[in-house]
């Protein structure tokens, strides 16, 4: 069973505001996730505590998105530079 991408408004609201070339690698990234959590390329790590679920995935050297699994999604969380780590 194929999993499928949900986008939380925070993560909508962070997409829209950054640079168009961020854009097109987040939707590269967004392909390679669906496709595999794990691509090597994200470097997926799971945050800490690791008790909340929620993993963090390369966009480029300076831009992450983190992100949770469940059986049927993968639910987007926040995208941006490293600073959204803070409140992932």
């Amino acid at each position: 069973m194929s999993r499928r991408l949900v986008f939380s408004k925070p993560f909508v609201r962070d997409y829209q505001a950054l640079p168009d070339e961020i854009k097109a690698a987040v939707d590269k990234a967004l392909g390679l996730l669906l496709a595999n959590t794990r691509h090597p390329s994200l470097q997926t790590k799971k945050m800490q505590p690791a008790a909340r679920g929620i993993f963090e995935a390369r966009v480029t050297q300076s831009y992450r998105m983190t992100f949770q699994v469940d059986e049927a999604n993968v639910v987007l969380r926040r995208v941006g530079t490293h600073d959204i780590l803070k409140t992932p």
